[in-house]
């Protein structure tokens, strides 16, 4: 197979200074690491933004921006991608310009893309570690809950959205990869809280920036033949393990584990491990891998191929900048 490994015209630090301001970690770069860029990319002329309200609960409404291609015809029916976004269930944004040149593309390949708000559950709290990891359950629960639905949401719209509901995938960065990947693995093992979903809905795949499946089940495994995934992971990331943490029945599985138990019962999984990198492979892939994107969603998702793929890419000058480990990203977002 031959990749192609097209850098775009961002430059890698603006991409790092634009994530960074999302996760609050501007301020441990230098000042020879932080010059002025060019803002990010705007959302395309071509594409039409609506925003609506899926679900309120409590005190917060929780909203969702639609983007698609303006004057679409909506009787043909289009995939769509519900995205989750990322800031440690402590902050973020669904509409951070981070995200608009993979917004962009997702439209312009002729996707809908859904962005969601969510509940952050881990917001205020401290003192997160595998001891205590009962507050990070609890926010990644909220958070699948809201996942679930935002997607009830686009399938009772769908007519009028123009949505093909046996296409809808998940994808997320950080947070949101947790999120969606825990999502899809709780509706495939039927766990009650999936319940809400459609009768016989399955997501058609996910694609991950940087994510983990968190499970109080013990060792990793699939009651059902799980979705497709895509899945970027740096593998000195020391935020969302790349490989596993457990304990106990508790576990924590990053992108590595997780291919490696759909290798060992020959499900699809596409992963790229960026060697070296850390928890800047949360957003950089978003702008940097937009040609392996496609080729995941031709493949994979339109032609339905069951293909493994397992691709390491090491960039001797591209150097790791956001190494934190999860106890000290929580003492500086809260």
């Amino acid at each position: 197979m031959i990749h192609s490994e097209k850098k775009y015209s961002y430059n890698l630090l603006h991409i790092l200074s634009t994530a960074f301001s999302i996760f609050g970690f501007i301020g441990n770069l230098s000042a020879q690491q932080k010059p002025y860029f060019p803002p990010p990319q705007e959302i395309s002329s071509l594409i039409t933004k609506k925003t609506f309200i899926y679900s309120v609960k409590g005190n917060d409404s929780l909203g969702l921006d639609v983007y698609t291609l303006k004057n679409m015809d909506s009787s043909v029916k289009k995939p769509c991608i519900i995205f989750v976004f990322g800031g440690a269930f402590v902050i973020g944004r669904r509409d951070d310009s981070v995200y608009n040149s993979y917004f962009n593309f997702l439209v312009q390949n002729n996707y809908i893309v859904v962005s969601i708000s969510y509940r952050l559950g881990l917001k205020g709290v401290r003192h997160v570690s595998k001891f205590n990891i009962k507050p990070l359950k609890n926010a990644v629960d909220m958070a699948v809950d809201d996942a679930y639905d935002a997607t009830n949401w686009v399938v009772t719209h769908a007519q009028t959205l123009g949505v093909d509901t046996s296409q809808v995938l998940l994808s997320g960065s950080s947070s949101g990869a947790i999120t969606v990947l825990t999502a899809e693995f709780e509706r495939k093992n039927e766990y009650p809280e999936s319940a809400k979903l459609p009768a016989g809905f399955q997501y058609a795949g996910v694609i991950s920036f940087s994510g983990a499946i968190l499970s109080f089940h013990g060792k990793l495994s699939y009651k059902n033949k799980p979705a497709p995934k895509l899945m970027f992971h740096g593998t000195a990331d020391k935020i969302v393990t790349y490989t596993k943490i457990r304990f106990f029945n508790k576990g924590f599985y990053g992108s590595s584990w997780i291919a490696k138990v759909a290798a060992e019962n020959n499900d699809p999984y596409y992963l790229y491990s960026d060697d070296g990198l850390g928890h800047e492979v949360a957003v950089l892939p978003m702008v940097n891998n937009l040609t392996e994107i496609q080729d995941f969603l031709n493949r994979f998702i339109a032609q339905h191929k069951n293909y493994q793929i397992n691709l390491h890419f090491k960039d001797p000058d591209q150097k790791p900048v956001m190494l934190l480990t999860s106890e000290e990203l929580m003492k500086k977002l809260n």
